[in-house]
């Protein structure tokens, strides 16, 4: 498959770049643009959202001001270039756990922007093959537990539905504020195994009960930015009052990357607006930091610790 120059791919590294510690033994992760639009029910873009991460990418300083270092010397990086998707969900999805796969046997983290939030169900395939235990972390305003919406199965309305179709997966859903009366119904045949920390309890959550149950865990990392409030993220499909800020989002990643073993990331449903580039490097970043506490959490001689 085609990679993109590091130029041009996530985070634009140019000769100027840190070498990565290691070389070419250092981890890598490996961006895979997965722009799919086939569900979406309200507003529409997400075909242009991988491109405008990372173009977005390219202006995201490299320093890191909390964590003290460029996490970026800490691992390789390469992109994938874009590539044509199925029109079919089905097809889409397949090739996207085609994708995902050869970055996972090749030893790479995978990190797939969107894109609707469809596309977990596929990305997870080859995790839940080697990880039966996996945990999805999942950041939305909505459950996304539907079974099916307008007569689509595999609708960005049930993404995390399908995802639990596997039976050893678990769930832990934060920022959620929307959900239906199909979804509040499933809730409580799913105790134990779906637990979902509502964005009006935010005060409350209890972020050392989940460093505890994620512990040595493989965890999957699904972003979906219409977590973060309409204020701060309007440029998605489907943006709902109530949500999370920057530091409410850090302070629950902080722990779930320091707690379980990060296998992969997606982070999905961006619909560009061009006067509003903001919510673009808003989404590059928050990779970035992902990335970065993942990686630094390896090197604490070299970096902060993180509070």
């Amino acid at each position: 498959m085609e990679i993109l120059s590091p130029e041009e791919g996530f985070l634009g590294l140019g000769g100027d770049a840190p070498a990565p510690e290691g070389g070419e033994g250092a981890p890598e992760v490996v961006v895979i643009p997965f722009g799919l639009e086939q569900t979406v029910t309200f507003g529409t873009g997400t075909a242009a959202g991988p491109e405008a991460i990372i173009r977005a990418s390219h202006e995201v300083e490299l320093f890191d001001d909390e964590l003290w270092c460029e996490p970026v010397s800490h691992f390789r990086v390469k992109t994938q270039a874009p590539f044509a998707i199925p029109e079919g969900i089905v097809e889409a999805l397949a090739l996207l756990e085609e994708r995902v796969e050869g970055v996972v046997a090749g030893g790479g983290l995978p990190l797939v922007l969107g894109g609707e939030h469809s596309l977990t169900a596929g990305a997870i395939r080859p995790l839940v093959r080697r990880h039966p235990g996996l945990v999805i972390v999942h950041f939305d305003a909505h459950a996304d537990l539907r079974d099916g919406y307008l007569g689509e199965r595999f609708s960005h309305a049930a993404a995390l539905r399908r995802c639990l179709d596997h039976p050893g997966v678990s769930l832990e859903s934060f920022g959620i504020r929307n959900i239906s009366a199909e979804e509040a119904a499933y809730l409580p045949g799913q105790s134990g195994r779906v637990r979902i920390h509502w964005a009006r309890e935010r005060d409350r959550w209890d972020l050392g009960a989940l460093a505890a149950r994620l512990r040595g865990k493989p965890v999957w990392l699904t972003f979906d930015l219409d977590a973060f409030d309409a204020a701060l993220m309007p440029a998605t499909g489907t943006p709902e009052p109530g949500g999370l800020d920057w530091d409410e989002v850090m302070r629950v990643l902080r722990v779930v990357l320091l707690s379980g073993e990060l296998v992969g990331v997606d982070v999905t449903e961006l619909s560009p607006v061009p006067v509003l580039h903001g919510c673009s490097f808003l989404a590059a970043r928050l990779a970035y930091r992902i990335l970065g506490y993942w990686f630094c959490r390896h090197a604490i001689p070299v970096c902060r610790a993180i509070g």
